[in-house]
């Protein structure tokens, strides 16, 4: 598919990538009334999921990315536009996220996908949607583009999937957030994975995790290389990320997939962006747009409608099942 010229047009303002960024988390006010669902997964832990229903045959699978939950702002922004326009969606609380911890050391990490799959089978099990969307933001934007990536037989009634800023190169996108311009955000992210690992230690006093290079992580690559990657099995950090990031995984896409990732995306590195990959791809299509900051897209704030990338996701979903 060729790349996608993006409509984006921001105001003033939102030209700031950071301001961008944070707009929503601080100055977005909206509310959502979920209904939730725990479901057993094969390895006797949970998911939760929260459901938002309008009686509609189209539902859209919503994953937050790092340290996010279905209470993160751009989740509950989503899921009440696409309710209004008569579009049933869930958002999958990854393990540890939704206000209680999870029953094993472990929880998930940012290439962790059989908890979309057992998530999917679930619900096709117990509900009769004739479509199905998957919508990842960041992280759950990179398991969104691996696990369709990967799995060699994805049922008829997912029709497609939408990536919003995806740190598609997991050991870029850790290089990017090491800078000092992103330290706010690094300290924010490592402060809540940093308490729910000593929370771990506590509760499994058998672990071999070394609390004092926990306490020490002041990068993501320092915290993974103590915690992600021996509780997932892999050798070290890099190892990790290069398993983990979905940017390898893209040309096997084989079904519409769109990516969006905003060229000012301080979280993003140049690795981040696969116009490779999409160029003369049959599925892929990628918008980058000049501005947008990690997980924004707001136009203006003095105008109702701030949420171009809502309309953007509502636009792509009308053409996949109508196609």
């Amino acid at each position: 598919m060729p790349l996608i010229k993006s409509t984006y047009k921001p105001s003033l303002l939102f030209k700031s990538a950071h301001f961008n960024t944070i707009y929503k988390t601080i100055f977005n006010k909206q509310t959502i009334t979920y209904r939730r669902e725990r479901i057993t997964t094969p390895d006797s832990d949970f998911i939760d999921l929260d459901f938002s229903k309008v009686g509609s045959n189209t539902l859209v699978i919503a994953m937050h990315g790092l340290e996010g939950s279905s209470q993160s702002k751009y989740i509950i922004s989503v899921i009440n536009f696409l309710n209004t326009h008569h579009i049933d969606c869930v958002a999958l609380n990854f393990r540890g996220c939704s206000g209680e911890d999870n029953l094993h050391l472990y929880s998930y990490n940012s290439g962790k996908t059989d908890d979309l799959d057992t998530t999917i089978h679930y619900i096709l099990e117990h509900y009769n949607y004739k479509n199905i969307l998957l919508l990842g933001y960041s992280m759950g934007g990179n398991i969104t583009l691996k696990y369709v990536g990967e799995t060699k037989f994805i049922a008829p009634e997912i029709k497609g999937t939408i990536a919003i800023s995806v740190p598609c190169d997991l050991e870029g996108s850790s290089n990017a957030l090491a800078k000092w311009y992103n330290a706010v955000y690094i300290q924010k992210f490592l402060k809540t994975l940093k308490e729910k690992t000593l929370l771990k230690i506590t509760n499994f006093p058998a672990n071999t995790i070394h609390k004092e290079a926990v306490l020490k992580a002041k990068t993501f690559e320092d915290f993974d290389n103590a915690v992600t990657a021996p509780l997932f099995g892999y050798e070290n950090a890099k190892d990790y990320w290069a398993k983990c990031s979905s940017k390898p995984f893209l040309p096997s896409i084989n079904m519409p997939t769109l990516v969006i990732n905003a060229l000012d995306d301080s979280f993003l590195s140049e690795s981040c962006y696969p116009f490779n990959e999409a160029r003369n791809h049959r599925y892929l299509n990628l918008e980058t747009p000049k501005y947008g900051g990690h997980v924004g897209f707001n136009t203006s704030h003095f105008k109702k409608d701030v949420l171009w990338s809502e309309n953007r996701i509502l636009n792509y979903i009308n053409h996949i099942i109508s196609s």
